[in-house]
């Protein structure tokens, strides 16, 4: 669902991976995704790949980047968040039409949105988070192969 403001249940069970600063923060959001995740969920590589595209919109659109990146493990879903510091604008919004298919970027919320069961913009206290919030089970690849 597109932008829905309904906030994500949170748990104890949070996973935090500093991004501030960090020269390289996709390498360490992926990274830390994967540990985080792997043996734990099979939606590890859908996972991976929406923090990868939060985590790269946040760099990409944020003046001071990517502050945080928290990832739950809540019963039968799995929440990642990319926190930063700039207010919610407004600005994150799934575009209305697809993006160019040679172009070489504006699919990433669009991936979300298709991974994800919700996605959506939460301000926090000191700017906004970006949530996706995706099914434990198993990784779309498999969903769409009907496995």
């Amino acid at each position: 669902m597109l932008n829905d403001s309904r906030p994500a249940v949170h748990s104890s069970r949070t996973h935090w991976a500093a991004l501030a600063g960090r020269c390289e923060p996709l390498a360490t959001a992926r990274d830390h995704a994967r540990t985080v995740l792997a043996g734990v969920v099979p939606c590890v590589d859908d996972a991976v790949l929406v923090v990868s595209e939060l985590v790269g919109n946040a760099v990409r659109h944020t003046t001071a980047g990517p502050d945080c990146l928290t990832i739950e493990i809540d019963g039968d879903q799995v929440v990642v968040a990319v926190h930063d510091p700039d207010p919610d604008d407004g600005c994150v919004q799934l575009p209305e039409t697809a993006a160019d298919p040679l172009a070489e970027s504006g699919r990433g919320l669009w991936l979300v949105q298709t991974l994800a069961r919700r996605w959506y913009v939460e301000t926090t206290a000191v700017g906004k988070a970006v949530v996706a919030i995706l099914p434990r089970g198993k990784a779309a690849v498999s969903r769409a192969a009907g496995s």
